[in-house]
Order: C-alpha cells, then sequence, then structure tokens
C-alpha cells in the first residue's frame, strides 16, 4: 500500500537541509506521498529507507520505455482513475499491424504509410507509433524474413513482435537488438521460454490471458498469475492484455485492470494495456480504438490507417491527455504567415492554441501573406485575456516594442481583433508613430477583410 506522508517523512533524515530543493523534509514527504517527485532527491536519505520510499513513491502503473531514439514512446505511469482528478501523463500509442504473410513490397508499402502519418495539430506532431508485426504465418522463416525487412526500412519506428512460438519470437527480435521492442505473445504455455528470450535481448514482454496467440482471453485471474510468474523470472517490463477483443469486454476488463492498479495497488495488474482493435469494417475499428484511447489502453494495434481515422483517434487522444488544468498555448514571436515583405500587414493576438492556429488558418486562406505576433497571455482567449487584464493596452504595446518586429516592417499599423475594439485608442497613444486598425471580430471574416484591403 502506499505511505502517507508522515509515513514516509518518518522514513527521512530529518535535517530539513534543502538538498532536494523543498523547504523542509515534510514538505518533500508530501510530494513524494502525492508521486510528485523522485526519493533520488534525497542525497542522505538510507538504502534502507530508499527501497521502501522507492516501491511506496512508485506510480501505481509501471512507466515503460517502448523504442529508442527520437520516436521511443513512454507508457504508464499513470496515477489516476479520471483525467479530472489531475491528468493522464503518457499518451496511448498506436501501432499499424504488418502480416509476414504480406509481399515485400506490401510490408514496405505499410512502413511508408507508418512513416508519412505525421500532421500537426493546435502546436503538437501527431503520427502513428509503431508497428506490430504479426506471425500470421506461423513459420519462424517467413516471419524472420518480415521482420529483416521491418528492422531495415521502419529507421527508429518502434517494433512489437507478436508470436506466440518462442522460436520465431527470438528469430526476430535478434533483429532489433538495443532497439527496446516489445515481444508480445506470452502465456501460461510458453511463459518461461519467452520470458527468457525477453531478458536475454532487454525486450518488454507483452503477456496474454490466453492459450495461444490471437485465442481468446482466460481472464484477469489468470493474467495475474502470469505476471507474477514473469516478474519472478527476472523480467520487470511488461504489458499486458486481458484477451478481450469486444468493445464490453475492453471497456470492463481495462477498467477493473486500471482500478485494481490504482485504488488496491494491485502490482499483478500495475502494467500498461495493450489493445487489438483489429476489425474489418474501418468505422468499428476507429470506434474499437477510440474506445481504448478513452478507457486506459497504453497501445492500440489497427490494422489501417487511413487519414481520416487517424485524425480522428489522434484529436481524441490529444484530447484526453493534455492537461486540463494547463491551457494549451503556442510560443510568443511574431509568426510569418506565407512570404510576407516589409510592407505586408501585421495582426495581434493571443497564444491560445486554438485561437492561433484558427486565426493563422485565416490568413492562409486569404492568399495575403502577413506577420502575426502572437503575445503570452498565459494559453488565454482574447476575450478571456483581455476580462483577465493579460490582454491590455500597454502589455500589448510593450509587446510589440520589444519584438523587434518594427525593423521588419516599414509600416507602424496593427491590427487588432474586433472583439478588443475599445483597445484600439488607448493602444495607439502608447504606440507613438502607430496606426491601430481594429479587423473582425470573428476570424473567418479575415479573409476578406484582408484582400479588401490589398484590393
Amino acid at each position: 500500500m502506499a505511505l502517507t506522508g508522515v509515513e514516509i517523512f518518518k522514513l527521512l533524515p530529518k535535517t530539513n537541509c534543502k538538498k532536494c530543493g523543498f523547504p523542509t523534509c515534510l514538505a518533500f514527504a508530501m510530494k513524494l506521498a502525492q508521486r510528485q517527485a523522485s526519493i533520488d532527491l534525497c542525497p542522505d536519505v538510507s538504502e534502507d529507507a530508499k527501497q521502501k520510499l522507492g516501491e511506496a513513491s512508485a506510480p501505481p502503473v509501471r512507466p515503460i520505455t517502448f523504442g529508442a531514439g527520437d520516436k521511443a514512446v513512454k507508457m504508464g505511469e499513470e496515477t489516476v482513475l479520471f483525467r479530472h482528478d489531475k491528468r493522464f501523463v503518457n499518451p496511448c500509442a498506436f501501432a499499424l499491424e504488418i502480416k509476414d504473410t504480406l509481399s515485400e513490397a506490401d510490408i514496405s508499402s505499410r512502413i511508408e504509410e507508418v512513416l508519412n502519418s505525421e500532421i500537426e495539430r493546435v502546436g503538437q506532431r501527431l503520427r502513428i507509433d509503431a508497428v506490430a508485426l504479426i506471425n500470421d504465418s506461423h513459420d519462424v522463416g517467413r516471419f524472420e524474413a518480415a521482420a529483416k525487412i521491418v528492422a531495415k526500412k521502419a529507421c527508429d519506428v518502434p517494433v512489437i513482435i507478436c508470436a506466440g512460438n518462442p522460436g520465431a519470437a527470438e528469430a526476430a527480435v535478434k533483429l532489433f537488438v538495443d532497439k527496446k521492442p516489445i515481444i508480445y505473445g506470452a502465456n501460461s504455455e510458453n511463459a518461461e521460454a519467452m520470458a527468457n528470450i525477453a531478458k536475454t535481448y532487454k525486450a518488454t514482454l507483452g503477456v496474454t490471458a490466453s492459450s495461444a496467440f490471437g485465442g481468446s482471453g482466460g481472464g484477469l485471474d489468470e493474467l495475474s498469475t502470469l505476471t507474477e510468474k514473469i516478474k519472478s523470472l527476472g523480467i520487470e517490463d511488461i504489458v499486458i492484455d486481458s484477451g478481450a477483443r469486444k468493445a464490453k469486454e475492453i471497456i470492463e476488463d481495462n477498467t477493473l485492470i486500471r482500478r485494481a492498479a490504482i485504488k488496491k495497488n494491485f502490482k499483478p495488474l500495475g502494467y500498461p494495456v495493450i489493445t487489438f482493435a483489429q476489425r474489418g469494417d474501418s468505422l468499428i475499428e476507429a470506434l474499437i480504438g477510440a474506445i481504448g484511447v478513452a478507457k486506459y489502453s497504453s497501445i492500440i494495434v489497427l490494422s489501417n490507417i487511413e487519414k481520416w481515422k487517424n485524425l480522428a483517434l489522434f484529436t481524441l487522444r490529444q484530447n484526453l491527455y493534455t492537461d486540463p488544468q494547463v491551457p494549451m498555448q503556442v510560443e510568443q514571436k511574431i509568426y510569418k504567415i506565407g512570404e510576407p515583405m516589409p510592407d505586408s500587414p501585421l495582426l495581434i493576438t493571443t497564444n491560445f492554441s486554438l485561437t492561433y492556429f484558427i486565426v493563422s488558418g485565416e490568413i492562409e486562406n486569404s492568399k495575403i501573406p502577413s506577420y502575426l505576433a502572437v503575445m503570452d497571455c498565459e494559453g488565454l482567449s482574447v476575450l478571456t485575456a483581455w476580462a483577465a487584464g493579460k490582454f491590455t493596452a500597454a502589455k500589448i504595446a510593450q509587446f510589440i516594442k520589444e519584438s523587434g518586429v518594427e525593423n521588419t516592417i516599414k509600416h507602424r499599423e496593427l491590427i487588432i481583433p474586433g472583439y478588443v475594439a475599445i483597445l484600439s485608442g488607448a493602444i495607439q497613444d502608447k504606440l507613438e508613430g502607430w496606426k491601430i486598425t481594429v479587423g473582425p471580430r470573428e476570424a473567418n471574416g479575415i479573409p476578406a477583410f484582408l484582400r479588401s484591403r490589398a484590393a
């Protein structure tokens, strides 16, 4: 069970030395109890206390890094059942299945789909995160051949090796040494052999509560027994699959797994969850994928990655895995929309991500190259920032003066949002020599507004 702040405090040196960055040992203990600090910050704690506190402060869902390099995916580390309680930590990963029964050309084509899946949305770059290589042929040689193609062409894309046959799993994983792959397919029949392979090649092990890869689930009792057994064999990094494939079962099992880990601190189920969402109907697959996003899956395997499906799942994931207490925001600076010249218009808005992307998108639609001054208002929209005293005449004038935009443009005209037209006179008083023009109230009026000025 997790320790309280007072219980943790009793194990600390109680010197109030501040080496941990907190004013007192009690303050540090409270942060440890809330899992907002690491015991490693205390240089004077005893090894015995460190072991006890390390276990107590560890998140209920084990943190795991899947893959290596810039495209590595962090999973687990979750501490709450509901996003509004605090926040969800590590966004789920999407993986595209690649069956070893496909031709080399088809395997290469699917890898290209993954590599070209990245899009930008509200300041974040989103993509299909991994590939799941599936031993559909049940042939070791064919699986190894497919793995060689993936190893050669998938660059640093994380790989899930899906094979219930330990021989096939080992033949493939050899090609991904130091890439931190997942070997999926450990079950009650092959647990020891799969654990040995995972240990040898330093891979995460995917455990399934079924008698054979792709079979029906054996339930959470079997799953927890398996994870305990595999942990006793020296494997710490595990992802789990209850065997659920229907929507109702996925919701039930994933919820029970997360509840056991969070509320009961039940370690045998305190691991990231992998969900196989493949369906013949692409819309149904998208819906199953959405259930996985909303209900605690850390990895969701898809059979196809059409752009419409990607955008829908990316958007849902992004909405659920942003911190509800921190508005999404972009960097304060002068943005170039198109290829503006020194006499191009200069507009201003706040740094709320949605505001920025709507406004910049409408400027692009106008086909009039422009400068867009984005001012840091702590991620608030225009009206909210104005009401909160963060988008005022004095602050706008100071931002424009300090931005250096005067060295870039020839004119001295600033276009402000129509919703804050009331500020135009005050801004003009504080920006000596500048003309303040009131733009449209709504962003969709920007194209006509800019085109009419250019006519």
